[in-house]
């Protein structure tokens, strides 16, 4: 079959990334024609030349769900990528899913600009654009790149910013204009400092459209100076969307005291991440105490102990939703006959009562 062909038939090989709760349906694109997978770009095997234009030019018109996968550390891979995004600007106003994934290590001291400057032509060009993931993109986003899909994307319904860099620098005012540009956005990412309790207002607003998911990231030093969002305002936001799914991923940066002030019995935690330096068993036992009706997914890396072999059998008590727990210590067997026994609905886990080598891999419940 000719490239063509292949990318107007529908494809069921790509899935775009969803929340680990399973509360944010696939984009409506990732299973519809015009689906075009590009290995090259993965690969990095196009010639020197820049020549992955030419064939794919007959096909660009067709483009309306991408997920390209490139290594940023190879040149022909990169600018493969950069060359595609550029040239879909400009010819595919109907782009409605972009979703970017790096492989492989950044070069040091790499802003990504020719990147960045390409997503923020497609933001520009795709009016229709529905659904933008950006959580693989290891290049610092900023006020720029939101404001310029607020402008030129109002149609967005989920925008995942929330990725892997050490720096924020997503303001809570562009946020802010991001959600008033935006009124059907219904699952969005970003790291702590960049959510405010005004955007949690607009949220709460009565005439807001269903709001799914929200993936909040915790890792860099302006997300522990963030001041504490208001209780009243996570209840007036969970009042207004009951089904509303909160995921909290919290890295070795935030200290103690910025974990208490994250971890608020008002927020639907639906996906809970601890990857901390400090203390570990408070916030496993607090969420025991708190999201007992909303937790779905848990993962844990920290050091073994009784004392958390004990937090994570009450969480498996109190927790009985669960879909998935991942902790990447040894536990004792009691912690593994908890979860087996108390709840029904795990489908996943990853809990070894000897140590083994990596990488640790899940066991799937039948």
């Amino acid at each position: 079959q000719s490239l063509e062909s292949n990318c107007q038939r529908r494809c069921w090989r790509l899935s775009f990334a969803t929340c680990p709760c399973g509360t944010v349906p696939l984009p409506p694109g990732s299973a519809e024609p015009g689906l075009l997978l590009l290995p090259a770009a993965r690969c990095g095997t196009t010639r020197s030349s820049g020549t992955l234009l030419p064939y794919l030019s007959a096909c660009l018109d067709h483009v309306h769900n991408l997920r390209l996968e490139f290594e940023p550390s190879r040149e022909p891979s990169r600018r493969a990528a950069t060359e595609l995004l550029t040239a879909l600007a400009g010819r595919t106003p109907g782009l409605r899913s972009l979703l970017l994934n790096c492989h492989g290590e950044k070069p040091l001291f790499d802003a990504g600009r020719d990147i960045l400057d390409a997503v923020h032509a497609i933001c520009r060009a795709s009016y229709a654009l529905r659904h933008l993931d950006l959580r693989r993109l290891p290049f610092t986003l900023d006020d720029a790149l939101v404001l310029q899909a607020s402008r030129g994307c109002p149609e967005l319904r989920s925008l995942f910013l929330n990725n892997c860099t050490l720096v924020g620098s997503v303001s809570p005012d562009s946020v802010l204009e991001l959600l008033k540009a935006c009124p059907r956005l219904r699952a969005l990412g970003l790291h702590l400092a960049s959510l405010s309790g005004t955007a949690l207002q607009v949220l709460a607003a009565p005439d807001r459209a269903p709001f799914a998911h929200l993936a909040l990231r915790c890792a860099c030093p302006e997300d522990v100076r963030a001041p504490p969002l208001p209780e009243e305002a996570w209840a007036a936001v969970r009042r207004r969307h009951p089904r509303l799914a909160v995921e909290l991923e919290l890295e070795p940066a935030l200290p103690e005291e910025s974990v208490t002030r994250v971890l608020q019995p008002a927020v639907p935690v639906a996906a809970l991440r601890l990857s901390l330096s400090g203390d570990t068993v408070g916030p496993v036992r607090f969420a025991a105490r708190h999201y007992a009706s909303t937790l779905r997914a848990l993962e844990v890396h920290a050091a073994a102990s009784a004392e958390l072999d004990a937090a994570l059998e009450l969480l498996a008590v109190r927790c009985t939703d669960l879909r998935e727990v991942h902790c990447f210590c040894v536990v004792r067997p009691s912690v593994l006959h908890a979860f087996r026994a108390h709840c029904p609905r795990l489908r996943s886990y990853t809990l070894k009562l000897t140590r083994e080598p990596h990488p640790w891999l899940p066991t799937l419940v039948a």
